[in-house]
């Protein structure tokens, strides 16, 4: 099989999109990621040939980055049904499967296992909020949004899935169209603010506030087959190995003051402790003493954690 790997970043983000590129090839991956952007591109990124519509960077003889400058003015959330159908049809027809991670996520485990993942469906990771019953007020709400806009429910589930991990292979393609096609309907009708991510109307009737929502209704509008594992599956929950998710309300790993957050009782976590350990090769993203400082304030910091912890709320 064939895949490919595609990412949507601006602003300091592109230091998941480094990490996360490290991360995969760390574990076998070989090929191309697609990196969507806004704004500039990384300063990590050295030596950049331009090609037809992208910037590619080489960050080993057999996986190259390829930079894709983007001129949408959606929120880069809402984008990602756009970008990876963009990809499909005129970037890479010859691949297989297409993969999404966001960029604040750090891969753990090796790329063949992903590979099988593909040929049983539709891969996903359930969210944090994961057990939403086919019966859940919120769940019928979008089902009610579906049905006024002539859309007919082909399946009931009972669990959400994370938005931020999608993996399609190619058969299963149209369900891209179909996910752009609600973010609009929904977003015209002002359930949704296409250009900002933070003005959300989670709490008011349909409660199709993200990206997110309207992606788990569409899985409810197809029947196409899925693959899915639990919130562990992102370190939402303990005993995960495949990836580790800096969602909300997590600070992402680059922004983290470690010893600071230590001593106010929020000790390094997985992800944070996944992102510093791939975020010097193949890519070379902080200098030496930078890293090394941060490798000193982790094994401080959890030290510090084991001592001090943030009681719950």
């Amino acid at each position: 099989m064939i895949s490919a790997v595609c990412t949507l970043y601006e602003g300091d983000y592109h230091y998941g999109v480094g990490v996360l590129t490290n991360s995969l090839y760390n574990h076998g991956f070989r090929g191309i990621v697609w990196a969507g952007y806004r704004g500039n591109l990384p300063p990590w990124a050295k030596l950049l040939k331009s090609k037809d519509g992208y910037h590619e960077f080489s960050i080993a003889q057999d996986c190259v980055i390829r930079f894709v400058k983007l001129t949408t003015k959606k929120h880069l959330a809402y984008y990602k049904p756009d970008f990876m159908w963009d990809l499909l049809e005129k970037y890479c027809p010859e691949v297989d499967a297409l993969c999404y991670f966001d960029p604040d996520i750090v891969n753990k485990f090796n790329w063949e296992f992903y590979q099988n993942w593909f040929r049983h469906g539709i891969a996903l990771c359930g969210d944090s909020w994961f057990r939403v019953p086919a019966n859940h007020p919120r769940r019928l709400a979008w089902k009610e949004f579906a049905l006024d806009n002539g859309f007919d429910c082909k399946r009931d589930l009972d669990f959400n899935y994370n938005s931020g991990f999608i993996g399609i292979p190619r058969s299963y393609k149209s369900i891209l169209l179909l996910w752009k096609k609600l973010i609009e309907i929904g977003t015209a009708a002002g359930h949704s603010d296409i250009e900002d991510f933070t003005n959300r109307n989670g709490d008011t009737y349909p409660y199709l506030d993200t990206d997110q929502t309207y992606f788990n209704l569409v899985l409810m509008l197809t029947s196409y087959p899925l693959s899915t594992v639990g919130p562990e599956g992102m370190d939402f929950l303990p005993g995960g190995n495949i990836m580790s998710h800096a969602a909300a309300p997590k600070v992402k790993p680059w922004r983290r003051k470690i010893i600071v957050n230590a001593l106010q009782g929020d000790g390094p976590n997985l992800t944070d402790k996944a992102y510093w350990q791939h975020s010097q090769a193949p890519i070379q993203i902080y200098s030496q003493i930078k890293f090394q400082w941060y490798k000193f304030a982790l094994r401080f910091g959890s030290g510090i954690g084991r001592l001090i912890r943030r009681a719950p709320i």
